[in-house]
């Protein structure tokens, strides 16, 4: 979506007569996006949906005050990414402090239809699956959305210099990961 999209979107929000207009034209352009991202951050189908549902009703309510701070999608990764934090909390509380075993969630999303990796993808997830949660979903957003460390940092609330320093270490634990699964095959 281009910046006069996003004005245009803007303006539309900002007039209740045209509100529904402007929110439709969200939900079209960022449902997507939003999906991937919030996919990546959580694995599974149905929490993903959970997370964009939660999303877009808090989209809607809190329209009126997005201040143009930043661009409209991160604005609503933000809010997305605050969503998809709640389930994380959510399922730790549930299962004892543990999200989800790693094997469990790579095994999940590699028996999934639309999954067409090799053991080298398998072994990057079962990586990425193992850094500690924060670690984790800097990576994402950084490698895999191929977000900046602005856009990041405006959706994550962490400064720019910490997230440089969590990605770093989180690409040598995934190298050191990788290493000793290679040597030990």
């Amino acid at each position: 979506m281009t910046e006069i999209q996003d004005k245009k979107i803007v303006e539309l929000i900002r007039k209740p007569e045209t509100l529904n207009e402007g929110f439709a034209m969200i939900f079209k352009e960022y449902k997507e996006p939003l999906y991937w991202y919030l996919r990546k951050v959580l694995y599974s189908h149905e929490d993903t949906d959970d997370a964009m549902q939660n999303t877009f009703v808090k989209v809607y309510q809190k329209i009126g005050q997005f201040r143009e701070d930043s661009s409209l999608k991160t604005w609503i990764f933000s809010i997305g990414y605050r969503e998809a934090l709640q389930i994380i909390r959510k399922k730790k509380q549930r299962n004892n402090g543990y999200y989800e075993e790693v094997e469990s969630v790579v095994n999940e999303l590699t028996a999934e239809p639309y999954f067409k990796g090799n053991e080298i993808h398998k072994m990057l997830m079962n990586a990425v699956q193992s850094l500690p949660e924060r670690q984790r979903q800097i990576f994402e957003l950084k490698y895999f959305q191929e977000m900046s460390y602005r856009e990041i940092s405006k959706i994550t609330e962490i400064t720019e210099g910490g997230l440089k320093a969590s990605y770093y270490h989180a690409v040598h634990k995934i190298q050191d990961y990788l290493k000793q699964k290679i040597v030990l095959k």
